[in-house]
């Protein structure tokens, strides 16, 4: 549990450090840039113990199914509340092709 909390957590920070830009299109592009790397510097902090905690408990195919999957529920949730996206029934069924990725990914699995 503690690698999906870690993951969740990465995952916020890199969805600031690659969309929050968007709402400050006055921004030069460097500072944009710098500032999203900033952003991400707290991504890896939380990525990489993720991974080592999960590896073992999960296979890294597995684990990156989890992170992609988070990163879309992450994603979604920004989209609609920081950026004023709306949700289309297309997301949602794209989101649940990804969604039974994971649950294929773990099949069979003891």
């Amino acid at each position: 549990m503690a690698t999906v909390a870690l993951l969740l957590i990465s995952n916020t920070f890199m969805t600031f450090a690659w969309y929050g830009h968007l709402k400050h299109q006055s921004w030069p592009l460097v500072t944009a840039i710098l500032v999203s790397w900033g952003i991400a510097f707290g991504e890896y902090i939380f990525q990489v113990p993720a991974n080592r905690i999960g590896y073992g408990t999960f296979t890294a195919y597995q684990l990156k199914i989890i992170q992609e999957c988070i990163t879309l529920t992450v994603f979604v949730a920004f989209a609609y509340l920081c950026l004023g996206e709306s949700f289309r029934w297309q997301y949602a069924g794209s989101f649940a092709c990804v969604v039974g990725a994971v649950l294929f990914a773990f099949w069979g699995r003891a």
